[in-house]
């Protein structure tokens, strides 16, 4: 057999061998207190861009099983109160960077529930941003691009046998407002992990994944290898 092909799709998996393509129109990203929303406009306020330091924790600190498997993190009050007075565009994405490693992802934002001066993250975003408990990260919002394309690698080739990949990963990026090249995120189907890389997207390499139709290219996956080609000796 051999190499499987890169397979042009609109948001969904492949499996072994040549899969159909799909499409899918990603709907409206729901956040509590989004009545909220209705005073923020585009653009920065007065007082300029959100920025802010926290310390990282895992979600799994409190019960907020569903949050691992999301892009969407928990920011305590304060910052929704800072967000109003600047007018900030829905969604709200930020920009968050570990102050110690230097790396950085994007993100959205469930709730404004944590404590001050806490964040509460997904465990594979801190895994992304080599982050331990407690340290520091800074966030900043920002606006993203909508993405028209993205290529993704599934990190193991167990990913491919599943059955309907196509709904599994409309359901797991519901939970997701952006993608940034370089990330590992987490799908789970029937209490599993499955991780998928972001390779390459375009036209930035971080996007908006809300209410947008992407393009989505997958390569082999990370642990594929070529089947050991068999040398038969010709017939006397």
């Amino acid at each position: 057999a051999s190499r499987p092909h890169l397979v042009r799709q609109r948001f969904l998996c492949a499996r072994a061998g040549p899969p159909p393509s799909w499409q899918l129109a990603l709907p409206p990203i729901c956040i509590k207190r989004a009545a909220m929303f209705g005073m923020f406009r585009p653009g920065f306020g007065p007082g300029g861009p959100f920025e802010a330091h926290y310390r990282a924790m895992p979600v799994a600190f409190i019960d907020k099983q569903s949050a691992e498997f999301g892009d969407k993190v928990i920011l305590p009050p304060s910052a929704l109160d800072r967000l109003a007075q600047l007018h900030i565009e829905y969604p709200m994405l930020f920009k968050v960077e570990s102050t110690s490693s230097g790396r950085s992802t994007h993100c959205g934002v469930l709730e404004f529930v944590a404590e001050e001066g806490v964040v509460y993250m997904p465990h594979w975003m801190m895994q992304n941003l080599l982050l331990q408990v407690g340290d520091m990260v800074k966030f900043r919002n920002l606006s993203l691009p909508k993405g028209t394309y993205v290529k993704l690698q599934p990190v193991t080739s167990d990913f491919m046998d599943i059955s309907n990949p196509k709904a599994v990963l409309e359901r797991t990026l519901r939970s997701y407002t952006c993608l940034t090249v370089g990330d590992c995120f987490v799908v789970n189907y029937n209490d599993r992990n499955y991780e998928l890389e972001v390779r390459e997207a375009k036209p930035a390499d971080a996007i908006s994944v809300v209410e947008t139709d992407c393009q989505v290219d997958f390569e082999a996956p990370k642990d594929y290898k070529e089947p050991e080609k068999v040398f038969r000796k010709p017939a006397a």
